[in-house]
């Protein structure tokens, strides 16, 4: 289980400027947002705090007497390179700025001078972010080690044949699960840009796969819809901020061209994944119109995959909402009608009357056979039916993870320590 953070120690910053009132300003600015601040006046000063201070995050200045932003950023990178780094400069000196992005690895740059917002964003997503890098490292680890004890398992099995299918069937379960958490980890990496992207993906994987739950899809097909809702905006991972921001309806001829090429690019980077190829191929068809008017291959009806079917309206009535379409956020009933009234030309008529059907809030209790437990309830065995995420909203345990009565205490106790209700959903007993 995953350390709630409203417990964990505040992220701590190391602010590097020669200019006393910048580094004044940025102690009071991070302070208030409950950081632990550290300063230095240079770059020597900063590399002696940091051989005896934990830091997580470095804010340098540029143009430094002795050492400059370049030189200091690159010993921050060779000496501690899990420290994040970011550079503010007050000039627009580009080729300076390039040698520190090449020499530190720099995570960002900010110029002066900042608005406070900006600089507290770029702040908090490069937190986010390392803290996302690490889970994704422990997560690997635990996967290893995971193999590692099934080659041990076995081996030490070979003379049980029956017991030791069992434990195959087991551990094959356990790799799954575990890959299915390494996609939504990596759909958080995505969405890590923030703007646009920031929640959309899960958004559109839960509204699609209920779409296909409803359609009497197999639980298997639905899940595969679900990863690609994960991943529907794998392609766009090397799109600028610029064009991130830019709603379709508005792109002009090049950023049109950009765009229309990320669902080739979607299934490029799954081509050498054997498991996702479903995926891939929903992924490259996700904007094909029912009419034949869509891209990249112009297909239309039944030709296209029923899966980007789905996709198409859970990602365009999402995308609708948050500006991404139109130059302005549409409300969700407004969004419902422009989808449905897109039935039967952009979108399937069958899958806009399933999407009808599940935006209107009927029918959960027949397409999901699951029911809520409290924590104190729960029994060994028991299989999630959904992620158990915490109040703040970060993964505790993923979907179909076996619960174990070890499991089951520490739960219990989260409970208690926290004054939390975990909403947990587990599978219906056959």
């Amino acid at each position: 289980m995953m350390d709630d953070p409203a417990i964990a120690a505040p992220a701590r910053i190391l602010c590097v400027d020669d200019e006393p009132n910048i580094l004044a300003s940025l102690r009071r600015l991070f302070r208030a947002k409950g950081y632990t601040v550290l300063a230095a006046p240079g770059g020597r000063e900063g590399l002696e705090l940091l051989e005896n201070e934990s830091v997580d995050l470095v804010i340098s200045d540029m143009r430094m007497p002795v050492m400059d932003g370049a030189a200091f950023l690159e010993q921050v990178r060779s000496r501690w390179p899990d420290t994040v780094r970011l550079l503010l400069t007050g000039y627009a000196d580009v080729q300076s700025i390039i040698d520190a992005i090449n020499r530190g690895e720099i995570y960002r740059y900010i110029t002066k001078p900042w608005d406070d917002h900006d600089i507290l964003l770029v702040v908090r997503h490069a937190l986010e972010r390392k803290a996302l890098e690490a889970e994704k490292r422990r997560l690997e680890e635990l996967t290893q080690r995971q193999n590692e004890e099934l080659k041990a398992l076995n081996a030490s099995l070979e003379a049980k044949v029956q017991e030791r299918t069992l434990a195959l069937q087991t551990a094959n379960e356990k790799l799954k699960n575990n890959f299915l958490t390494s996609i939504k980890v990596f759909s958080n990496v995505i969405e890590m840009r923030g703007g646009k992207l920031a929640g959309h993906s899960r958004r559109v994987a839960d509204l699609a796969r209920k779409i296909a739950l409803r359609m009497a899809m197999t639980e298997r097909e639905a899940q595969e819809i679900f990863v690609a809702g994960l991943l529907a905006d794998i392609g766009k991972i090397g799109f600028s901020d610029e064009l991130l921001a830019v709603p379709l309806n508005v792109m002009n001829g090049d950023q049109l061209g950009q765009f229309h090429k990320h669902t080739l690019r979607a299934e490029q980077l799954l081509m050498p994944l054997e498991d996702l190829q479903v995926t891939a191929r929903i992924l490259r068809s996700q904007h094909e119109r029912h009419d034949g008017g869509g891209f990249p291959d112009g297909l239309g009806g039944d030709g296209i995959p029923l899966g980007s079917r789905i996709l198409s309206i859970a990602s365009d009535y999402d995308n609708l909402q948050q500006g991404v379409l139109l130059q302005r956020r549409v409300p969700a009933e407004e969004a419902q009608k422009l989808i449905l009234r897109g039935a039967g030309n952009r979108y399937d008529e069958a899958v806009a009357a399933a999407f009808k059907y599940v935006v209107m809030g009927i029918g959960d209790e027949e397409i999901i056979d699951d029911v809520e437990v409290a924590a104190q309830d729960l029994q060994p065995g028991m299989i999630l039916s959904r992620d158990l995420l915490s109040r703040d909203g970060i993964l505790l345990l993923p979907a179909e993870h076996v619960l174990s009565e070890r499991m089951i205490e520490k739960l219990v106790q989260y409970c208690a320590a926290q004054d939390a209700h975990l909403i947990i959903r587990i599978h219906r007993r056959r």
